[in-house]
């Protein structure tokens, strides 16, 4: 079975739910990501992400029936309060900490890390911040970065005190408004510094601009698509991907319905064609070391062949008929992205 290192879940989020120990050790019959499953569809590590639902009380169902029938444009909410926002990292961070209690993960800072927990075969969970509501200052990141945090993008779509992100529409272009504020500038040369990897994945394109300017190190899309595939606002044009191409950068596969399909429509589909576009699109302009997986499971609606993580060696199999080598084919799963970290990180 090929290992797979996945750039992007929500799990965090259905620990909060219940029981965590049960739902990570034996799974509780929803989602996508348990212990079992991740070990089923080979999956060794990934990002964990620490993600903080909005205040507002939207119609969501609302919104649903309209990603179900492009074209569409979702008013943003507007940006949570520090002291709720740093509550529910608290708290979903304290729920990882609890799982890694049960020895079966492993929170890893380094890729000599990640290597001896996949050895050891524990899970390798990165600690990712998916929007800096819970940061209030560059001593909140040194601090966060104290407890593990290595990843972190400024914005999850909703404006923040560091930028702007893209709206959830289609068809759209990433172009969606002013790039990063003065605070969102010290924000990236600081995770320069600390070396916390920098996440363009909801960033609107001005702001990935920025962060460009900004930043030495290679410019990162934790999960996102190719824009040229499927006009989604959370894909990245070509333009944008030759610029990460430029940094040495990685770009995830986002596998949600919704940003992969061609028309736009947030529904499940049969078979892998949508996916093997993408990838074919990303490696034209990415090449064969600047893409990899970003699931985001736990947080999107997958198709019916990729229900869950479990049943993601079918995808692999897509990608073998459809041409990819076995070195290709390991690069995308999860060489890129440790080659990525070290780079990164410098360890």
């Amino acid at each position: 079975m090929v290992a797979v290192f996945d750039g992007h879940n929500d799990f965090l989020q259905r620990l909060l739910q219940g029981d965590a120990e049960q739902i990570w050790l034996e799974g509780d019959g929803t989602g996508h990501i348990d212990l079992p499953r991740l070990k089923a569809g080979g999956i060794f590590g990934g990002f964990f992400a620490l993600w903080v639902p909005s205040e507002d009380q939207a119609d969501r169902a609302a919104q649903k029936l309209m990603q179900e029938n492009p074209p569409y444009d979702i008013k943003l909410d507007a940006q949570v309060p520090y002291t709720a926002a740093i509550a529910h990292a608290f708290r979903l961070t304290a729920a990882l900490r609890r799982i890694e209690a049960t020895g079966t993960l492993s929170v890893c800072t380094s890729v000599a890390e990640i290597e001896a927990a996949q050895q050891a075969g524990r899970i390798a969970a990165i600690l990712h911040m998916e929007g800096a509501e819970p940061v209030s200052s560059l001593d909140d990141l040194a601090l966060w970065h104290g407890m593990g945090l290595r990843s972190l993008g400024p914005v999850w779509s909703r404006p923040t005190d560091y930028g702007h992100g893209v709206p959830f529409a289609f068809p759209s272009s990433p172009d969606t408004g002013p790039g990063l504020t003065g605070r969102g500038r010290e924000l990236i040369a600081e995770c320069d510094r600390l070396r916390i990897l920098v996440d363009l994945a909801h960033l609107n394109e001005a702001g990935m601009r920025d962060v460009a300017k900004i930043s030495k190190a290679p410019l990162v899309s934790t999960h996102s698509g190719a824009h040229a595939v499927s006009q989604s606002s959370r894909n990245l044009t070509d333009a944008q991907l030759e610029m990460i191409a430029a940094s040495g950068g990685v770009v995830g596969l986002n596998f949600a319905s919704g940003f992969t399909r061609e028309d736009g429509r947030r529904e499940p589909f049969e078979g892998f064609d949508p996916y093997l576009r993408m990838l074919d699109h990303l490696l034209e302009k990415l090449g064969e070391s600047g893409v990899a997986f970003g699931s985001d499971f736990d947080g999107a609606l997958m198709p019916r062949d990729l229900p869950d993580a479990a049943a993601l060696p079918r995808l692999i199999e897509a990608m073998r008929a459809h041409g990819y080598g076995e070195a290709l084919v390991e690069r995308i799963a999860s060489r890129n992205w440790l080659d990525l970290l070290r780079r990164v990180w410098g360890a």
